[in-house]
């Protein structure tokens, strides 16, 4: 478990799995030779060997006052086409719980965007029934987000939208909201399309420190140092590039705190120019 200070806003990592290898499958053009040669990567978040570490985790933003999950990982007891994310049985809530903030504490859900790794506990299985998780919040969604998948449906990775979407509506918890809502006066979405159409990223300001949650505008850190590596679940290739390199010179060599959603141990760092890239220093 990581957690950071931005002021007075906490911000705690509660990771559902870790992996090394395995992650070619998102992130093609990295390929162990190429990894290899981003020497700053080793060892948190590359093997010498030249393959990726990749973390899926949620965020608690503790303002004080609200208690806020951005994104909530895979879930448990979920049909999904790949292995490994099949029919899990983690401890997830379990360490949600132990870092002090059980699931009835939580009053925003916030999802950067709805790929399966994204929404998996937004609900969970009692009686054979998906209920929602956090039963005392509001979940957020982008209302472009949302046009999206209604329009095209449930993704490759097995029934995300009936099990992990769809129970908060029936429920009534969702709030659709714009692109640049504001949550509170310390968190804020800043509107990172691309990766989806109604993709956001998540900034958080306290007493003049700063910090930027990323979703999925960016995978893993080899990115910073290779912009045209791109994500093969980028809806939009071209403007996920695009993003990905605005994003990147608005917040190099600032304050700034980078938080990245899927980043491997520290997970976080300031972003540095390096040549005609960028790397992460943590």
């Amino acid at each position: 478990m990581n957690t950071w200070q931005i002021g007075d806003v906490k911000v705690t990592r509660i990771v559902e799995m870790e992996v090394t290898g395995g992650s070619r499958f998102i992130l093609p053009d990295a390929t162990p030779e190429a990894v290899q040669s981003i020497e700053w990567l080793v060892p948190h978040f590359a093997n010498p060997a030249g393959k990726l570490i990749m973390s899926i985790h949620a965020l608690i933003i503790d303002t004080g006052s609200r208690r806020i999950i951005v994104d909530t990982c895979l879930g448990n007891d979920k049909t999904r086409n790949m292995p490994t994310w099949n029919m899990l049985q983690g401890p997830f809530l379990n360490d949600l719980a132990a870092a002090g903030y059980a699931r009835e504490s939580i009053d925003t859900v916030l999802c950067t965007h709805l790929h399966v790794d994204h929404v998996g506990w937004n609900t969970m299985l009692v009686d054979d029934r998906w209920v929602p998780t956090f039963n005392n919040a509001r979940y957020l969604i982008a209302r472009e987000e949302w046009a999206y998948w209604e329009q095209t449906g449930d993704t490759d990775y097995g029934p995300v939208l009936e099990d992990s979407v769809q129970p908060i509506f029936d429920a009534g918890l969702v709030d659709l909201v714009n692109q640049n809502h504001k949550v509170c006066d310390e968190v804020w979405l800043e509107p990172t399309p691309g990766h989806t159409p109604g993709h956001v990223s998540i900034h958080i300001a306290s007493r003049g420190e700063q910090a930027l949650i990323t979703g999925d505008f960016i995978h893993h850190p080899c990115q910073f140092a290779r912009l045209d590596w791109g994500s093969t679940a980028d809806v939009d290739q071209t403007g996920a590039s695009a993003m990905r390199a605005s994003t990147f010179d608005k917040y190099a060599d600032t304050p700034v705190l980078v938080i990245g959603t899927h980043f491997a141990t520290p997970s976080a760092g300031h972003l540095k120019r390096d040549g005609d890239a960028y790397r992460l220093d943590v």
